[in-house]
């Protein structure tokens, strides 16, 4: 027989979720931790509202990247929690956080925080940007120790910027820089005004002087020294040997020396065969 009450009767699956939602509001401390990993958006929110919530249940929440979109935005606008530091940083880089809410936090973070924000993987291409720029406009006022660490582990474009400003101790160490890329080499060596300790600390790195496009900008910069300059010439193609031999582009001392590197090439070129000299692209030439 059909039961004529069943049309007003709530349905069977929504009488669990309400008596959840309840519970989350009045659970003890105790009954909290079964409930932090709750999927349901509203038994979380109503979790939030809960007297027994402490700081460290809202950071276990901000560990949940899956955590629903509202419940980090209700987080942001608890500021009794924003009062914490650890609750702070977990927002500032959630990525359901409101973006605004994210950005504003990074300016209150500390330097290494904003530097692992800046390197993790899951975050944003924005907020890893904004972190950077956090980072690079706190670099006039930080004290050299500091500077040494955001050398040594810093994100590729503050370690660009961190050669820049030349320091020899703190060039050393971003020259090693895991995170360092061969494009922030290549714009430090595009200034001119870069002091001259870095393009020869560059030269010489085991690393850096290894990589061809690194070679050439460096022959390129007019504070190279002659004897970097010969050193990677015979590694150099002859095409970029002729583009660089052209007026204006390397300092006129130099010119005579790219010159005699594409004759001594096109010389032996044109040796008969078994008569050649060794290509000046695999090594370097015999009485360089």
């Amino acid at each position: 027989m059909t039961n004529v009450n069943a049309p007003n009767a709530p349905p069977q699956s929504t009488a669990p979720a309400l008596a959840e939602i309840q519970r989350a509001s009045v659970a003890t401390s105790e009954e909290l931790a079964a409930l932090l990993y709750q999927e349901s958006r509203e038994v979380l929110l109503a979790l939030l509202n809960n007297p027994a919530l402490t700081e460290a249940n809202v950071r276990v929440l901000l560990g949940r990247k899956i955590l629903p979109p509202e419940v980090a935005e209700e987080i942001s606008k608890r500021r009794e929690w924003l009062k914490v530091y650890a609750v702070k940083k977990a927002l500032a880089s959630h990525p359901h956080a409101p973006r605004l809410v994210s950005m504003r936090l990074l300016r209150e973070l500390y330097l290494m925080d904003l530097v692992q924000i800046a390197l993790l993987p899951g975050v944003s291409a924005e907020l890893k940007r904004n972190a950077e720029d956090q980072l690079a406009a706190r670099l006039p006022q930080l004290p050299l120790g500091q500077k040494i660490t955001l050398g040594r582990r810093g994100p590729s474009r503050v370690a660009g910027l961190l050669l820049a400003e030349g320091h020899p101790k703190v060039v050393e160490v971003t020259l090693d820089n895991a995170h360092l890329h061969a494009a922030q080499i290549l714009k430090a060596l595009a200034s001119e005004a870069i002091p001259e300790t870095v393009v020869h600390a560059i030269a010489r790195h085991r690393k850096w002087s290894c990589d061809y496009n690194v070679r050439l900008a460096v022959v390129r910069h007019p504070a190279s020294t002659l004897v970097s300059v010969l050193s990677f010439l015979p590694e150099l193609t002859v095409a970029d040997l002729e583009a660089l031999a052209a007026p204006g582009i390397v300092p006129q001392r130099l010119r005579k020396y790219l010159e005699a590197e594409v004759h001594r090439r096109m010389a032996a070129g044109n040796k008969p065969a078994g008569q050649q000299e060794p290509s000046g692209e695999a090594g370097p030439s015999k009485g360089t």
